[in-house]
Parts: C-alpha cells; structure tokens; sequence
C-alpha cells in the first residue's frame, strides 16, 4: 500500500474514531497520519550497515554463482575430445565505470578469481580493464556480463 493510501486510511480512522468527518478533522487527521507515516517509515528504515550487509551478500552470491558456471565450462572445454577448437582466447578492453583503486581492485579481483578470465591491466586513466578471456563467443558479450554483474554489484558495495 503506498504511503498516500496509508495517509487517507488513517485519516478516516481518525474520523471515525472522533466521530466527525468534517473538513477539518479529516485534514487534522491526515496530518497525524503524514506524521505517523513518516515516523514508522524512519523506524522501520533499514539501517545503513544493514543495507551494506545485503549489498555485500548479494555479491558474494554473484561471485559463486559466476564461479560455479565458470568451473563446470572451463571443466567442459578440458574434457573436450578436440580441445583446440574449443579454445577461442582473447583479450578484451572493458570499459570501466567505477573508478577508485578499491573498486577497480575488487573488480580486477573478481575477473581474476573466476575460472576462464584473467585481469591483466588498468589503463593509466583506469576508464578500461584489460581482460584475457580463454573462450569468447563475442567482445561485446564479454564487455556486458561484466558490466551488468560484477561492475554493477562492485559499485553498489561502495555506495
């Protein structure tokens, strides 16, 4: 229910209970119900060290997740009867959006610790990320699935 929604409901109640549903009581009681809102909101409002617990939590899950895939492929390509074929290595610039020593360090960290990736180097500027992938099906590919899960995650932890 959207805090307006609250702020109505409580109004009425307010009425109800004094029995008046005159102009002013309701606007009185909408007033309460703005200040009770705004009290429980604050009460209940996540506090900061928790909201970094779940942020930090939320990418540990991302790593293991991304580790366990990464394992079972690379797995997959060792076990290959034409192992050559299945090998397609590159090395791929990732553009950066975080941009201090920690971020990039986790971030590189990361990259590195998953099976199939490498962190090579940071641009002097540190705006790209230079990264040797054992297979790749597509640079841009590559450059999104970072982008859209590590870096994304990277950030939130620092925020």
């Amino acid at each position: 229910m959207s805090p307006a929604a609250i702020v109505i409901v409580l109004a009425l109640g307010w009425a109800a209970i004094t029995g008046n549903f005159s102009g002013l009581n309701l606007l009185f009681g909408a007033a309460i119900g703005a200040i009770a809102v705004l009290l429980l909101r604050r009460a209940f409002a996540p506090p900061r060290a928790l909201r970094k617990l779940r942020r930090i939590s939320s990418l540990a899950l991302l790593f293991v997740y991304e580790l366990m895939l990464s394992a079972i492929r690379v797995a997959i390509i060792v076990v290959t009867p034409d192992l050559k074929s299945a090998l397609r290595p590159a090395i791929v610039a990732v553009p950066l959006t975080v941009k201090s020593d920690a971020e990039i360090t986790l971030l590189a960290n990361l990259i590195t610790l998953t099976p199939g990736t490498l962190s090579i180097d940071v641009s002097e500027d540190r705006g790209v990320l230079y990264v040797h992938a054992l297979t790749l099906s597509t640079r841009e590919a590559l450059i999104a699935d970072i982008a859209k899960g590590f870096e994304i995650k990277v950030k939130e932890v620092f925020e």
